[in-house]
């Protein structure tokens, strides 16, 4: 069993001196550190408790470093909260714990420390100031151990203490995909890069191919060592020192981060629950710059309340932060607000849709969406980061950062939802399919429907429209191929009627006024009786409005709608019995001869060359003949169509 206990504390509590007698390890790693007596950024060290194996991470106690601090307590399992017996309970002591709990770490420990420097009955009274710190907290119960580095008092009971984390912090989920804040990138000779994080999730194996985020960068994993220890792989829980291929050391600072590839996906808006501090000196403040640590990155932040924040309560308020520039989160995720001037914790909370899209203050629709995202309730969640795909679909590893789910969980939950009516699962173009929920579905529908009404009014003549004039009035839909899969899904249930390139709303009729209807059916009459030798279209055109050639040209448009007529070229129609039956006199034409000329077809259909010739070149192109020089073969593969 592997854990990450992270210190925390005042500066000169002794936070490292504690790490060296429980470890053995110097965590003060730089020259500037021996030097002035203080840490000033992360040290690790190693402490072995039999079955348990602890990564212990030393953070800095200084206000300055408090940044420092944040990184190193990113991904921690549990706490080992320094306090001195000569001094008590001091600010940075209270501002770590605040810290410690809006970062959702679950259990810790107390070590006070020096406590051979005073008497029992001051120990005492530092000890109720610590319950008083604790009280309202998570952590109001957690142990709390005297000790003293010179003389060895209660190292043995720390070190009892710490095993006794195990229970608690064993319940934090693992996603089961790999991904690892980076907070050190450095460079060993022979080897090249070198970062070094917590492990978040998942597992990581020497050969992975992994992104480096939030670029998007591939790398690959030539070694992994953990407390300077090779080994070929490494899960959650773990602190890692992970040897890259494909990048340098220098294009990789604190704050990247590495993860299977698919997984994260880097964002500028972020919509969170928020928790004021409890000593927050002033309320959070609409469109207010804040820095924002998120992981092991340090962004400045405009935040967008969609509600009130109360200063010290449980009630969690909803907010977006706009970021300066792209990071990578995921659902359920922990982070800190803290003020640029003066530098002091303001709050803290979690992210609920790590790629949001932006929302304005007091939408109620949307806080109403956000508050249904930060239920418990998985389903909800997984309709809810759906939706706010909506055609653009998201990959199930997309899907388990956008939830907070483990892909097993992920990928049982929609197979009931799909089986149970709230998922719908639709073709999106060779062999990839989406998942929707039924009620995006239904939304789409409707619009659909909308739309045609739309286009149906501005058209009222005619029966049905060209598709593409719906593609036009839903462009802003990206996914062309989803779009075609929902209006199948309305055809298939009678909602629309789709058929070869037109489309109309179920039982949809024409509008036309008594004079249209006549001159309507003047028009179909004329070319039924006029067979292979049609009229013109401008000799319906007359005086009136009645008979205007815009007129004119709606109702040949119906009428070739309604199969009645055929449009041959732009100036050439022909009534569809006739169509059909030139079709059966040329086939049948061919089971006696090889090939046609223009004379052939001429006097076999009894007409003139004005339409033999655009007669010669339909048959082509509906791929009855072949036109072979002058003259027209029978095209062996064309199948005539049915009545």
């Amino acid at each position: 069993m592997s854990l990450v206990v992270g210190t925390a504390g005042h500066i000169d509590h002794g936070k490292t001196a504690l790490v060296r007698a429980l470890t053995g390890v110097d965590t003060d790693r730089l020259e500037e550190e021996k030097r002035r007596g203080i840490t000033i950024d992360l040290g690790f060290a190693a402490l072995n408790l039999g079955e348990l194996e602890l990564s212990l991470v030393d953070v800095p106690g200084h206000e300055r470093f408090v940044r420092n601090m944040l990184a190193g307590a990113t991904g921690i399992d549990a706490f080992l909260l320094v306090v001195a017996a000569d001094d008590s309970v001091m600010p940075q002591t209270r501002e770590h714990l605040e810290i410690l709990r809006f970062l959702q770490v679950r259990s810790g420990i107390v070590a006070l420390t020096k406590s051979d420097l005073v008497d029992d009955g001051w120990l005492d009274l530092v000890e109720e100031d610590i319950r008083t710190l604790l009280a309202g907290t998570p952590f109001h119960d957690a142990p709390i151990v005297r000790t003293s580095v010179l003389t060895g008092l209660g190292i043995d009971h720390l070190k009892a203490g710490l095993s006794a984390l195990i229970p608690k912090s064993q319940s934090v989920a693992d996603t089961g995909v790999f991904r690892m804040a980076i907070d050190r990138s450095f460079t060993i000779a022979g080897h090249g890069t070198v970062v070094t994080g917590t492990i978040a999730g998942g597992r990581v194996e020497v050969g992975d191919l992994l992104e480096l985020m939030p670029e998007g960068r591939p790398v690959r994993v030539r070694s992994i060592h953990r407390h300077d220890q090779l080994v070929d792989s490494l899960g959650r829980g773990n602190r890692a020192a992970i040897n890259l291929v494909g990048v340098h050391h220098a294009d990789v600072t604190r704050g990247h981060e590495i993860a299977t590839p698919g997984y994260l996906q880097p964002t500028q808006i972020l919509t969170v629950e928020l928790h004021a501090a409890r000593d927050a000196s002033r309320p959070l403040k609409h469109r207010s710059r804040y820095r924002l640590h998120l992981g092991t990155q340090e962004v400045t932040a405009v935040l967008s309340l969609l509600e009130g924040v109360a200063p010290g309560t449980d009630i969690p308020s909803y907010g977006q932060l706009r970021l300066a520039r792209p990071v990578v989160a995921v659902f359920g995720q922990p982070f800190v607000l803290r003020e640029e001037s003066p530098q002091t914790t303001v709050a803290g909370g979690r992210v609920l849709d790590p790629v949001a899209p932006g929302l304005r203050r007091k939408q109620l629709n949307a806080i109403r969406d956000v508050r249904t995202m930060a239920k418990a309730d998985p389903e909800a969640r997984i309709c809810f980061a759906l939706s706010q795909a909506g055609l653009n679909p998201r990959s199930s590893l997309r899907l388990v950062g956008a939830t907070g789910l483990s892909q097993q969980e992920l990928e049982t939950r929609t197979i009931r939802m799909r089986a149970t009516g709230g998922l719908v699962q639709l073709p999106a173009g060779g062999h990839r399919t989406v998942l929707m929920p039924s009620e995006f579905v239904s939304a789409l529908e409707q619009r659909v429907i909308k739309s045609l009404t739309r286009l149906h009014e501005a058209t009222p003549r005619h029966s049905s429209l060209p598709i593409t004039h719906l593609f036009a009035a839903m462009s802003d839909l990206p996914d062309r191929a989803i779009l075609n899969a929902i209006l199948d899904r309305m055809t298939e249930s009678r909602m629309i009627i789709k058929d070869q390139g037109s489309i109309a709303l179920a039982g949809h009729e024409p509008r036309l006024t008594q004079a249209e209807r006549r001159l309507r059916t003047e028009i179909a009459e004329s070319f039924h009786h006029a067979g292979l030798a049609p009229p013109e279209m401008a000799s319906f055109v007359g005086t009136g409005v009645n008979r205007s050639k815009q007129t004119v040209q709606d109702l040949f448009s119906l009428l070739c709608e309604e199969r009645r007529l055929l449009k041959l070229d732009a100036n050439l129609y022909l009534d569809g019995d006739a169509e059909r039956a030139m079709l059966s006199t040329v086939s049948e034409y061919f089971h006696n001869h090889e090939a046609m000329t223009m004379a052939d077809l001429r006097d076999l259909l009894a007409t003139t060359r004005k339409y033999a010739v655009p007669f010669g070149e339909y048959l082509d192109r509906v791929g009855l003949t072949v036109r072979d020089g002058d003259q027209r073969r029978r095209n062996s593969s064309y199948i005539m169509p049915a009545e």
